[in-house]
């Protein structure tokens, strides 16, 4: 079964519907409380769910597209991004830390598919961007892919996920409702800050809401399992670390050295919640500025102030 993401709201109630009371943070969330509360940005999921039989193991992966812009080819965005531990992978950063310009979508998927959607972001471009006459690429572009690990729900063996997905995600995102957002009030703040995050790791018992220790609490209440249960929680805390990706959207004129600022402050989020870098887990934050539309520039145009610079230190 594949499952893409629509425009209808989802019902699976968050923790602002079940808890009103609950105040997490000062400010109210935007109108879908979600990414696509930045405006310009651009969402697309498709997920692939397959049973387990006789002959193969469960499937449960996918992917999420994201576009800062829909003209994201010709027009980057500053960017920056904080590596809060580093077992894991976010490709093209890199290109970031050299330029601090975004210039492709962001994919996030399992870490077996980092190729495929790697692959599938060249073939959009290559589709939409090479010489029409003579059918050549006369450009440069390093892919934004970033992973986590959900072996223990996937057989992520088989590969499943193919550059064809990331294809149609570019060409389907959408400003709507991005599959488990919800609709939260409006906000009259000048500049939106918004997130998306593949959270794949993690303990129940670090769980923390608003202060209170949710996950231990649920764990003494679950201790009165049956014996199948308790072993299926064995299993699980056999499984190997995760990761989390966190992606974060703005559009205040933010440059890249302050957008990096902010992909830092995402971990205090995190460590509110339980997270703590746990070290075979990935952590990985990205923040880009939709303020800005910085045309496409040939690489090459930087080499004589490049050789000027070395000729000048010379002297």
């Amino acid at each position: 079964m594949i499952d893409t993401n629509t425009n209808a709201p989802p019902t699976r109630p968050r923790v602002r519907d079940l808890l009103p009371k609950l105040h997490l943070g000062r400010h109210r969330p935007g109108l879908l409380n979600s990414l696509t509360d930045v405006p310009g940005v651009l969402v697309h999921t498709e997920s692939i769910h397959r049973p387990s039989t006789n002959t193969s193991h469960a499937i449960n992966t996918g992917i999420t597209t994201i576009l800062p812009r829909r003209d994201w080819f010709n027009y980057g965005c500053y960017a920056g991004y904080f590596r809060f531990n580093g077992s894991g992978e976010m490709t093209g950063s890199h290109w970031l830390d050299e330029t601090g310009l975004l210039n492709s979508p962001i994919i996030l998927t399992n870490s077996f598919s980092v190729g495929a959607c790697y692959t599938g972001i060249y073939e959009y471009a290559v589709r939409e961007y090479r010489d029409k006459e003579s059918g050549l690429v006369d450009w440069f572009l390093l892919p934004v892919v970033a992973e986590t690990c959900d072996l223990y729900l996937n057989d992520i063996g088989a590969m499943v996920v193919t550059p064809d997905m990331v294809v149609r995600g570019i060409d389907q995102a959408n400003a709507d409702f991005v599959k488990e957002g919800n609709t939260g009030g409006g906000t009259e703040v000048m500049y939106t800050v918004a997130a998306l995050v593949q959270a794949n790791y993690g303990a129940k018992r670090d769980l923390h809401f608003g202060g209170v220790p949710v996950g231990r609490l649920i764990a003494e209440q679950d201790a009165i399992a049956t014996a199948e249960e308790e072993s299926q929680r064995e299993d699980a805390r056999k499984a190997k670390d995760g990761s989390i990706i966190v992606v974060i959207a703005t559009d205040a004129p933010l440059h890249p050295t302050q957008l990096q600022r902010l992909a830092k402050r995402a971990t205090v989020g995190l460590s509110r919640v339980g997270g703590w870098g746990s070290n075979s887990s990935g952590d990985i934050f990205i923040a880009f500025s939709t303020a800005e539309k910085i045309p496409r520039a040939p690489d090459f145009s930087w080499k004589p102030r490049v050789e000027q610079n070395i000729a000048v230190v010379q002297m």
